[in-house]
């Protein structure tokens, strides 16, 4: 289980749940390949792969400003559907997805995150910016889960 950070102006702790209709080994298929983000969610700029377990990833969402991290793979267990990952560079921290069905033939996939902004355009902004950082990380994750779900439907007919 990754460590519990002290809070601060500078940390973020996420929770969304996303209910998606396909079965979870669909949607864990679909998150466990990372470097296919781009294309079903905007907001993610742009992964690149460094080895089989690490990389690099790009976002920008509403605000203008880019989040650039590297982010090595902790835990991938299929079985449990659950994958997760550590973070350094702009963002410092842990980001974890756990998917599990729901209702009949559907999934909910839970995004978890827990982060300090280590960006320094962010952290000078802490205290007036807050609302707004808010904001567009929920922005992005609205069209995330829209660009999940719409790319579930083409690929699994009929649901």
């Amino acid at each position: 289980m990754p460590r519990r950070r002290t809070p601060s102006v500078h940390h973020y702790r996420f929770h969304d749940e996303w209910i998606l209709p396909a079965p979870p080994a669909a949607v864990y298929a679909v998150l466990e390949d990372a470097e296919g983000y781009p294309a079903w969610w905007p907001q993610v700029r742009r992964v690149g792969r460094a080895d089989d377990v690490s990389g690099t990833v790009r976002f920008r969402s509403l605000l203008p400003y880019e989040l650039v991290i590297a982010a090595r793979e902790s835990r991938r267990d299929p079985a449990e559907r659950v994958l997760e990952i550590v973070m350094t560079g702009d963002l410092e921290g842990w980001a974890r997805w756990t998917v599990r069905p729901h209702g009949a033939g559907g999934s909910v996939a839970r995004f978890e995150q827990d982060v300090d902004v280590r960006k320094p355009l962010m952290r000078r902004l802490a205290l007036p910016g807050r609302p707004l950082f808010l904001a567009n990380h929920a922005w992005m994750m609205r069209a995330g889960r829209r660009g999940l779900r719409a790319l579930l439907e083409r690929r699994t007919p009929g649901i």
